[in-house]
């Protein structure tokens, strides 16, 4: 007697799985389609041109790991791996805590949250590039309205195109306004989740506004905060349209990052293999920080 007489019933008990598995695979397709001609062809791609000598004219030559052994003593490349560090440990919180508080307020329904929400928003939802020409115009050191301003009630105007420090600044504050309306949304959502009633049972019981939000209403959107944290890093690591039509990374290289700098080296220099060695650089940074932000929260949770 074979094996299929003598269990009838396995086959078939079978048939349900493979048609489940077979279905999601199915319906997956598309995306991991997506996925390896947008994403997976490229990095390879990239990863193969870093370890070339390319120009993009003419036959490229492998030079192995000459490439990313130039970085090890190229100043420009430190310069703007610390430039794009500092931006993240700057901008992140800020981006973090102000959208908290737009949300809060925006919950609440304070006189003006419509005003905030249109101002806040509106960067979100519009070209990177129409956001970094707005900035460019209002923090212009000849005819900007931040100059007018400080003008207007006596304070010095600082030279934002041609001093690394006010140049730096400018960047960051239009990158912040970009950036909030996402945090804004997020926790808005995340805060409306929040049931009414805990709060008021924190409050009868006599927490202060201030230990409602440090017990109540942080621990419960933390896992919001969780997503936004690693959402805001990898963006700040892919910032390039704001920085490059600001800026161009200048003055000095004071606003150069890692991404406008591969940029630069791989279609004005003409240096793709270099190019390409830095954004693979700056993929395993991103992947690795992520990677190390989810463990250190999971075992956060675990720990709870």
């Amino acid at each position: 007697m074979s094996t299929a007489a003598a269990h009838p019933g396995t086959t078939t008990s079978h048939r349900p799985a493979v048609r489940r598995w077979a279905t999601s695979y199915l319906m997956l397709a598309p995306a991991l389609l997506l996925f390896g001609v947008f994403v997976l062809y490229p990095l390879v791609g990239a990863v193969r041109i870093s370890l070339t000598n390319s120009t993009g004219i003419g036959q490229a030559q492998f030079v192995g790991l000459a490439n990313y052994r130039a970085m090890l003593s190229d100043p420009t490349f430190w310069q703007a791996a610390g430039n794009t560090a500092l931006l993240a440990v700057v901008s992140v919180p800020v981006s973090l805590g102000l959208g908290l508080g737009l949300a809060l307020l925006l919950r609440d329904r304070v006189p003006g949250g419509g005003l905030f929400r249109a101002v806040f928003l509106a960067p979100y939802v519009i070209s990177g590039v129409v956001v970094a020409m707005a900035g460019r115009w209002v923090f212009d050191q000849n005819v900007g309205i931040v100059d007018r301003v400080l003008a207007g009630v006596g304070l010095p105007q600082p030279d934002w195109q041609s001093d690394g420090t006010a140049a730096a600044v400018s960047v960051v504050l239009v990158l912040l306004w970009a950036r909030t309306g996402l945090a804004v949304i997020l926790y808005l959502s995340a805060l409306q989740g929040i049931d009414r009633d805990v709060l008021e049972a924190a409050e009868l019981d006599g927490a202060s506004s201030w230990q409602r939000l440090k017990d109540v209403v942080w621990p419960l959107v933390r896992p919001t905060t969780f997503f936004l944290t690693v959402m805001l890093v990898i963006e700040t690591f892919q910032v390039f349209d704001i920085v490059w039509v600001m800026t161009k990374g200048g003055p000095a290289g004071s606003t150069e990052l890692l991404v406008t700098y591969a940029y630069g080296q791989g279609f004005a220099a003409r240096r793709e293999g270099y190019g390409s060695a830095i954004g693979v650089v700056v993929f395993v940074v991103v992947l690795a920080a992520t990677v190390l932000w989810w463990r250190a929260q999971r075992s956060s949770e675990d720990e709870q």
